[in-house]
């Protein structure tokens, strides 16, 4: 088959391929680039009109699921940065105080308001804020603590609740804080359509303005601060609006009874002040809880869920906020720490929260 010879240089023999074994390879070798037998092979790349090569598939730019995806994620809490909120919340309050200050107080108007809401009350039974108002005012220590309250809590406890959820809570903070400012937001539109004057101010309603009687300090509503503050937007009232959505907050978040019973009593002490130093009318409380719950809507549908329901810890960038189950005082297994967790599944109580 094939030739053989003896080099004088190695002195062993220098076979040389057959010329069927050399034509055997480059046939195996052939087949191995065309593939295995009964395959077509594919293609080629075939020139379009324009003299370039057509693609073989061409996928489209998903831009729908992109936009999908940057929703979830600017719904998704995150960890929230001190000089951020910080800014914001001066920034909020600095363009409330405006707008509201800057609404037309519309004296007539507003009056002509306070007098109907005082018959409605009279008609259903619960026209006694001048009774109360002429009752509290007579024990004097308690009505000048009631206007000492009316001026600085309000302020005070909404930033102590915020504070406190920015550092136990960064998951439930920004679904917190925008059911806060959707409050304070459709309020605003409330003292633009339906100019009130507080009870104090109406004509021929004997009510006693305690903050002029007994000249109590810091009172934005009367005496030398009077000017710089709209008097006829007393509808809704923000003191109730806000003091509520503290007192809840603190309901459902924590698990320690002393703090769950403060967070309940806060709103509705604050319901006697405003009636009692002559702010508001109950009404207007009735329609700060509307605003409330206009809030928590609003933060409802934008985080799928109500803030306490929320995890009580960031998670991670672009998870989306799961709701689960709260346990006891509201709070879902999944919110807690992992310390928490494994305190829950040995069937311990975990911490308060507080």
């Amino acid at each position: 088959m094939g030739e053989s010879r003896v080099t004088s240089e190695e002195g062993r023999p220098d076979a040389t391929p057959s010329p069927i074994v050399g034509e055997t390879a480059r046939t195996v070798t052939a087949e191995r680039k065309a593939g295995p037998r009964g395959t077509v092979p594919a293609p080629a790349a075939r020139p379009d009109e324009d003299g370039g090569a057509e693609p073989r598939s061409s996928s489209p730019v998903p831009s729908a699921p992109r936009r999908a995806g940057f929703l979830r994620a600017s719904r998704s809490p995150r960890r929230p940065r001190v000089w951020f909120e910080i800014l914001l919340i001066a920034v909020s309050y600095w363009v409330y105080s405006l707008v509201r200050n800057a609404v037309p107080e519309q004296k007539a108007q507003a009056l002509r308001n306070a007098d109907w809401i005082w018959s409605v009350e009279k008609h259903l039974g619960i026209a006694v804020e001048q009774t109360v108002n002429h009752a509290v005012n007579s024990v004097t220590w308690l009505i000048v603590s009631m206007n000492y309250y009316y001026a600085t809590l309000h302020f005070i406890v909404t930033l102590c609740v915020l504070v406190w959820l920015f550092h136990r809570h960064p998951g439930r903070y920004a679904a917190a804080r925008l059911a806060l400012f959707a409050t304070t937001a459709v309020a605003l539109l409330g003292y633009y359509l339906f100019p009130l004057a507080p009870p104090r101010l109406m004509t021929g309603g004997h009510f006693i303005d305690t903050v002029l009687v007994h000249h109590t300090w810091g009172s934005m509503a009367s005496g030398n601060f009077k000017n710089m503050s709209n008097q006829y937007a007393a509808m809704p009232s923000m003191h109730i609006g806000w003091s509520l959505w503290c007192g809840l907050t603190v309901f459902v978040l924590v698990s320690t009874p002393w703090a769950r019973v403060l967070g309940l009593l806060y709103p509705t002490a604050t319901l006697i002040v405003i009636v009692s130093t002559a702010n508001h009318f109950w009404l207007d409380a009735v329609g700060g809880m509307l605003c409330l719950a206009f809030g928590c809507a609003v933060s409802y549908v934008w985080y799928g869920a109500l803030p306490h329901r929320l995890s009580r810890q960031v998670r991670a960038p672009g998870a989306t906020p799961r709701a689960s189950a709260p346990g006891a005082g509201g709070r879902s297994r999944a919110g807690l720490p992992p310390a928490d967790v494994a305190g829950a599944a040995a069937g311990g109580s975990g911490p308060s929260g507080v």
